[in-house]
């Protein structure tokens, strides 16, 4: 979830301890992604999905960063097929054999924030939908093995780029990565395109939420009536994938991983 502009600053160093509380708060997200993975089949509609993710966090004392944020009704997004991110979960939203569903979601641990998102098929789908998902995964893993000391902002957002674009697809540019702590979105903005050895310097101890959104056909974006849900402006189908990872001496930690 990305609703707010954020600027050029340098993002915060957290010190190990921070970071462990972080690791907390990932591994609540994960375990939100594995029961609602689980759950995702033809006939289940997605306030179902949110209603586990609710039951996540509350058998873990978490609380979700997501609920009430600007408004927002639910602990998960839950947008299908056309939808990029931000679908709001509902009772008639059932997702159908051969759909593809993104849930992005979050979890606050001790008042330090994890985020992270993924995209699944619904029962058997179409060949061209299982690439997409694949590709979206693949740019994601990529950014994460640049997110090394002395890396660069916009070494992120061109291995984003060159991974999709490779695979024939598009970068949603309007909607970005962040920087995540003490709040979900915190500076700097991470696109998820760029140039190359450019771009704020990473240190260790900085921890930031990389989410390649890939579109089947162009980038463009369109906001639905209900102010949340951002679908492809060519009605083509898009996949969301995110982890939160920390910066460490040691390479790139993904702290929202099982």
């Amino acid at each position: 979830m990305n609703r707010t502009m954020l600027g050029a600053r340098t993002p915060p160093i957290r010190s190990a301890a921070e970071v462990a509380v972080m690791r907390r708060a990932g591994r609540v997200v994960a375990e939100m992604h594995e029961a609602i993975r689980a759950a995702i089949a033809p006939g289940v509609s997605t306030a179902a999905l949110d209603r586990i993710g609710r039951d996540v966090l509350d058998r873990r004392g978490a609380r979700s960063n997501f609920l009430g944020y600007h408004g927002y009704p639910a602990v998960i997004c839950a947008s299908p097929n056309d939808v990029i991110v931000h679908g709001i979960p509902a009772e008639d939203v059932v997702l159908a054999e051969g759909d593809i569903v993104s849930i992005d979601c979050g979890a606050v641990v001790d008042g330090w924030h994890g985020d992270a998102a993924f995209t699944a098929p619904v029962g058997t789908v179409a060949e061209e939908a299982h690439r997409l998902i694949a590709v979206s995964e693949a740019a994601l893993a990529a950014a994460v093995a640049t997110m090394v000391d002395g890396g660069r902002v916009g070494d992120i957002g061109h291995t984003v780029s060159e991974v999709v674009e490779a695979g024939g697809f598009s970068v949603v540019r309007e909607y970005t990565g962040h920087g995540i702590g003490r709040a979900m979105h915190e500076a700097p903005a991470v696109p998820n395109h760029g140039r190359r050895g450019t771009g704020l310097h990473l240190r260790p101890g900085n921890v930031l939420a990389v989410e390649p959104m890939v579109n089947a056909g162009g980038p463009g974006t369109e906001v639905l009536e209900d102010g949340w849900s951002v679908v492809t402006a060519d009605g083509s189908w898009s996949a969301h994938a995110e982890h939160t990872i920390a910066v460490t001496p040691d390479g790139p930690e993904i702290l929202t991983r099982a």
